[in-house]
């Protein structure tokens, strides 16, 4: 019976949360609207007059989205897999946020962690308990230390960090690029821009490593980085005078700075911090996803984490959360079209309709006609110049 009145409680203090009811039904929006889209493609069935099936279609997707992603192990396994990355660029974009900085430059930053991480996954034979804590530690300093330029350009000259990270994100492809031509990282059997394999020692160890016969287990380690991250970010925010230093930051800069706080260090240590997290996500995609590096190993995860950490309203578990979803939907969605022969493109539309709607509470608010107490259900950025 208290089992049953504590998640009595929690649910009615879960109803009365305005930020966490938006994001429910901004998510239950979109899948509304996925629904719709759905139907009007499904162009065979609708010219024989079946708009049964075409509704059929919606539900065998959706569930097709469920199984594909929590269905079995190896579903859960991919769900997992697809998280790792954007847990760490999430918290990456959200730590930025809570300073009230706008990192673009996840994407720039997760290459240079990963191409340190690289470094030392293969230019060491072990032991595993020394290498591959050196190899993610190399991440972080690697991504920390690209996140430091636009940081430092934003305190000592102004430069708005949405300009500088964009263009460091250019140039971090393009040094790649150069990197995996050079003797040092080119792999020696290939002409093309293709890295040395990580050592075996330097990789990370997968999550169910102990099952042999199942290779297609492909989680790994990289997700318990991503959970300790998580727990370091929370940590940071709410028991550490730095991270209330960030939030009053974040909240109103002119305040901050009457207030005595050093707000160009803070900025400074914000893009660093950001960058950290985007440079273990590199380092768990060389080191756990694919034990190599190549041109586009960073994808568009670093922009995938804008949604991330607007969707999970840049708090450490709505992040996690967040993130989560965004992973699911990536493994099921190929389950979907196997199943069903809904086009993967299909996610794409939900993730960016859910950040519609989440980017328009007032929209939200209107269609489903609900009342929610006035208070801010988005982040506030400093301007221009700011």
């Amino acid at each position: 019976m208290k089992i049953v009145a504590t998640l009595r409680r929690l649910a009615d203090r879960i109803a009365r949360t305005s930020s966490f009811r938006i994001t429910l039904l901004a998510i239950l929006s979109a899948m509304v609207v996925g629904a719709f889209i759905i139907i009007l493609s499904d162009i065979d069935k609708l010219k024989n007059g079946d708009i049964l099936g075409a509704v059929h279609t919606v539900g065998s997707a959706y569930w097709a989205l469920v199984v594909g992603s929590f269905g079995s192990l190896r579903a859960i396994s991919a769900t997992i897999n697809s998280a790792t990355p954007l847990i760490l660029c999430g918290v990456s974009v959200a730590v930025a946020f809570k300073a009230g900085l706008f990192n673009i430059g996840a994407t720039g930053q997760m290459l240079a962690g990963g191409m340190a991480a690289l470094w030392v996954g293969f230019s060491m034979d072990g032991p595993v308990i020394i290498q591959v804590p050196l190899a993610v530690l190399a991440g972080a300093v690697g991504g920390a230390a690209y996140g430091a330029i636009p940081g430092v350009l934003k305190a000592r000259t102004g430069a708005h960090e949405v300009i500088t990270t964009i263009m460091l994100n250019n140039m971090a492809g393009f040094l790649v690029l150069w990197l995996l031509k050079t003797n040092m990282f080119q792999r020696t059997d290939r002409t093309d821009p293709i890295s040395k394999l990580v050592a075996a020692p330097g990789r990370l160890p997968r999550l169910f490593g102990f099952m042999d016969n199942r290779p297609d287990l492909v989680a790994h380690a990289g997700f318990i980085v991503a959970i300790l991250a998580v727990i370091v970010y929370w940590w940071f925010l709410n028991r550490s005078t730095s991270g209330f230093e960030f939030r009053a930051f974040g909240m109103n800069a002119d305040a901050a700075q009457y207030a005595g706080m050093h707000t160009k260090r803070l900025t400074v240590m914000a893009m660093m911090f950001a960058g950290a997290f985007a440079g273990l996500a590199g380092a768990a995609e060389v080191l756990g996803t694919y034990g190599y590096a190549s041109q586009n190993f960073a994808g568009n995860i670093g922009f995938d984490a804008i949604a991330i950490a607007l969707l999970g309203r840049s708090t450490p578990l709505g992040t996690l959360l967040a993130a989560l979803l965004f992973g699911a939907l990536q493994a099921g969605g190929r389950q979907m079209q196997v199943d069903t022969d809904v086009p993967i493109d299909l996610i794409v539309v939900l993730r960016a309709l859910i950040v519609m709607f989440i980017a328009a509470p007032l929209l939200i608010k209107s269609i489903w006609r609900i009342k929610v107490s006035p208070t801010s259900l988005g982040q506030t950025f400093k301007g221009w110049g700011s």
